[in-house]
């Protein structure tokens, strides 16, 4: 398991923000080399990522870079470049089909062998950005074994939809679907930005929203966001107390030769006891960052 409650932003063409990306305490740094940076910029942006990545320590973050689609002509220029100096993740921006991941796989593999990389070293993640994209989820979550989840892009998305974002109501849908195809390939799902950084409160009510629907965290965009949401996919110590309950009634069962446990007086099943360990593992995860 991997913390990965929030993915932020940089712009991969603004010296200043790369450097000191690490001392936010977001779980992913993403450098973009895709909408954020002007088609004049993206030849040094490229470069100023890959010295930054090469040069620089931004541990114990996990290091994504989103490259220009393919399909530009920049992408595989980019992945030439970011491959080489060794992120965690390359980003696909504008997923529309499995072959789309499948395409990006072979270029990074192709690098990596050229390289001397360990094959399969470099994860991928996608981002679901049209209404193509999100019917096809579920093939596009289970496209690669390098897929370590998928996102939702939504400004795309609803533009695509020929609306505009609004209550959340507009992305209802793509939410439900991007969770349930990451869930079920065994991947993390990651919702959207939300870009009025001044207003917390409408912040965290959509991303109290998409801790329910079961996504494993949220884009950023800019620092102050990070501890808000940190704080709220916290579990809260009435939780943790209750699954470490749960977790030693199983083990007094498991004890006693029985295969039935109960605790104050209601049956455990294994939906239970699987929840109150993913829980007791996200708590670990947690002390873990926060002592770092």
């Amino acid at each position: 398991m991997r913390l990965r409650r929030t993915m932020m932003f940089v712009p991969g063409n603004n010296p200043g923000m790369i450097k000191d990306a690490g001392i936010y305490g977001a779980d992913c740094i993403m450098f973009d080399l895709e909408d954020s940076v002007a088609i004049t910029e993206k030849d040094a942006a490229r470069f100023l990522v890959y010295s930054a990545l090469t040069t620089l320590d931004y541990s114990p973050a996990e290091i994504v870079v989103r490259i220009n689609d393919l399909s530009s002509g920049l992408g595989v220029q980019d992945l030439e470049a970011i491959v080489r100096a060794r992120p965690h993740v390359i980003r696909l921006p504008k997923t529309e089909t499995a072959q789309d991941v499948i395409d990006c796989e072979k270029e990074i593999e192709r690098i990596e062998k050229e390289a001397g990389i360990p094959v399969g070293s470099t994860g991928m993640m996608a981002a679901i950005e049209g209404a193509e994209g999100v019917l096809n989820a579920a093939e596009i979550a289970k496209s690669s074994k390098r897929l370590i989840g998928i996102a939702l892009g939504a400004e795309d998305y609803v533009t695509d939809l020929k609306t505009t974002r609004s209550d959340g109501t507009e992305l209802a849908f793509a939410r439900g679907m991007i969770v349930n195809a990451a869930r079920a390939a065994g991947i993390d799902a990651l919702d959207t930005v939300y870009s009025d950084v001044s207003n917390e409160e409408g912040f965290l009510a959509e991303a109290t929203i998409i801790k329910k629907m079961g996504f494993s965290g949220k884009s950023v965009i800019n620092p102050r966001q990070i501890d808000p949401l940190h704080r709220l996919f916290k579990p809260s110590d009435k939780d943790i107390e209750k699954a470490r309950a749960i977790m030693e009634a199983i083990r007094d069962a498991n004890a006693r030769g029985s295969g039935v446990a109960s605790l104050n007086g209601k049956m455990i099943d294994k939906p239970v006891v699987t929840r109150a360990k993913y829980l007791l593992e996200l708590a670990g995860l947690e002390e873990e960052a926060e002592e770092e």
